[in-house]
């Protein structure tokens, strides 16, 4: 009589808990300092306010729709598409790499210290920049709520003196208290973001549904050029107006670099990545269509310089509009406090590997907040240094604006492009052996993993020639500063070359033993 044969193994199950999330952070080499006080919403809401529709929609809608007309909608769904394929790969990797500061993280275990260190202080400066450019929405919304917020003159837009001497002053007051929430705690930071969040999902679906009840004209709409081009002419319009999708989808990765403060991260990160993304591009898909079917007029240039606003009250009357105008400012301050958040854990995370300036004091985490309190006045500091040199100039914004941009598309690339390379040699066979060990389960691709990665990969390097392409409409409208025209180069290029001497005062540290130590971890993993 044959032997009955076993049953099959059961799959591994995830060990969860405070004690095990601890254990699988000391088995990256880094002993547990930040308090793991964020759930799954909180998650979400990390990555949802840092991408914040209601802040950027309502910042850069005028922007994208004097470019490109009506059409420019066709912009957000290609950009969508492409970022959701950078979204993928980077959930197979947060589930994987559960640490803060995850751009650096990510990329050095990809490729080498050098990839990462550059990758983390593009990803520094990217934040930073754009803490100042969320800020800058507050002008956009405030001043059309009441008159009073017009402090210096009487011209609320962006593209005057007065307006932009404004913007740096309503967003010096808001970069202030998020820093003082940064340094109060991780815990004052997730309710104040969770609560905004929730307010800002209901304010898309009200602007959704009271746009849409009001609306002038189908959604045929979208396929109107606006007399910006036809054809193959429309091309270079089309192209430049893809600018605010750019701007606006960017920030999903929050979740990761919050992940040593999140409970169960390897499962938690990766699916609130994706769901922040998703929402974020189908909720800011209907607000760019319903707006253009709502708008009073298409041709008479208010929808050109006021945007937005101009269309809630105009349709929604003064008390509506107020109300979700309102509604929007609270989705601005979110955003702010959400992009600070995580710039402020790049920085502790390369500081805690000693490879920053001040690293010693930058890497102290407050034993009664649980928070790293320097790294989040660091970047407050930054982003209102970056504001000031607005005072008068208006065209700085845009510029700005587009370089923040080009900035975390390259800090994206530092990771999808190694993470290519190593999956073209195997990845991930040996870290999911290891990784499942302690986790159980995680997200993966499986065999589309290449396909993704090679389109986030194309759609990256692709964003980046068109953002930073030195176009003079963009950066230079008025044609005044020639520095303008070619802002991005100089910037990024100024911003690179800074790095370098940096990186080669901290280069040995980089290839200390105790960096290296989670490398090694991870190596052994991929032994096995």
């Amino acid at each position: 009589m044959s032997p009955t044969p076993a049953p099959p193994a059961p799959p591994p199950v995830a060990v969860t808990g405070p004690g095990a999330d601890a254990a699988d952070l000391r088995g990256f080499g880094y002993e547990p300092e930040l308090r793991r006080s964020i759930g799954s919403y909180a998650s979400f809401a990390a990555g949802f306010s840092f991408v914040s529709i209601l802040t950027t929609v309502f910042q850069l809608f005028a922007f994208g729709f004097s470019f490109g007309g009506p059409a420019f909608f066709w912009t957000w769904p290609l950009v969508f598409a492409g970022q959701f394929m950078v979204a993928l790969t980077f959930a197979e990797l947060a589930a994987r790499y559960p640490i803060s500061g995850c751009i650096y993280q990510w990329s050095r275990r990809l490729s080498n210290s050098a990839v990462g260190w550059f990758a983390g202080w593009v990803m520094i400066i990217a934040q930073t920049v754009t803490v100042a450019a969320a800020a800058i929405a507050l002008q956009v919304v405030l001043p059309s709520i009441w008159s009073g917020f017009q402090l210096v003159g009487d011209d609320p837009s962006l593209t005057s003196p007065t307006g932009a001497t404004n913007a740096v002053i309503l967003g010096s007051i808001l970069i202030g208290l998020t820093t003082l929430v940064n340094v109060i705690g991780v815990r004052l930071m997730a309710i104040i973001n969770s609560t905004g969040v929730t307010l800002e999902i209901i304010g898309v679906v009200a602007v959704v549904v009271l746009l849409l009840v009001n609306a002038e004209r189908g959604p045929g709409v979208v396929l109107d050029t606006g007399g910006t081009g036809s054809g193959f002419g429309y091309v270079g319009a089309f192209l430049v107006s893809a600018l605010m999708a750019a701007y606006v989808v960017v920030g999903f990765d929050s979740a990761g670099e919050l992940s040593e403060e999140t409970r169960d991260p390897r499962h938690t990160a990766p699916r609130t990545i994706l769901r922040a993304l998703a929402a974020s591009g189908i909720g800011g898909g209907l607000m760019l269509l319903v707006a253009l079917m709502a708008a009073p007029s298409l041709t008479d240039g208010r929808l050109a310089t006021e945007g937005l606003p101009y269309v809630l009250m105009s349709r929604l009357g003064e008390t509506g509009g107020r109300i979700l105008l309102i509604d929007v400012a609270i989705a601005v301050v979110v955003c702010t406090l959400a992009i600070q958040t995580a710039g402020s854990r790049m920085v502790f995370s390369m500081a805690r590997d000693g490879v920053l300036p001040f690293s010693a004091a930058l890497r102290k985490v407050s034993p009664r907040t649980g928070a790293p309190a320097l790294p989040a006045i660091v970047v407050g500091v930054g982003a209102a240094a970056v504001l000031f040199v607005n005072i008068g100039q208006a065209a700085l914004f845009t510029a700005l604006t587009s370089v923040c941009i080009v900035m975390l598309y390259m800090a994206y690339a530092l990771v999808t492009v190694p993470l290519l390379v190593r999956r073209l040699k195997g990845w991930p066979r040996g870290e999911d052996a290891a990784a499942t060990e302690r986790g159980g389960r995680l997200f993966s691709l499986g065999r589309w993993g290449l396909a993704v990665n090679v389109l986030a990969v194309v759609y990256g390097i692709g964003m980046i020639l068109n953002l930073g392409w030195p176009r003079q409409e963009v950066y230079d409208p008025t044609g005044e500063h020639w520095y303008l025209h070619y802002f991005s180069l100089l910037f990024v290029g100024g911003s690179l070359l800074v790095g370098a001497l940096v990186y080669r005062r901290f280069r040995a540290r980089t290839s200390s033993p105790q960096l290296l130590l989670p490398l090694a971890v991870v190596a052994e993993g991929e032994a096995a």
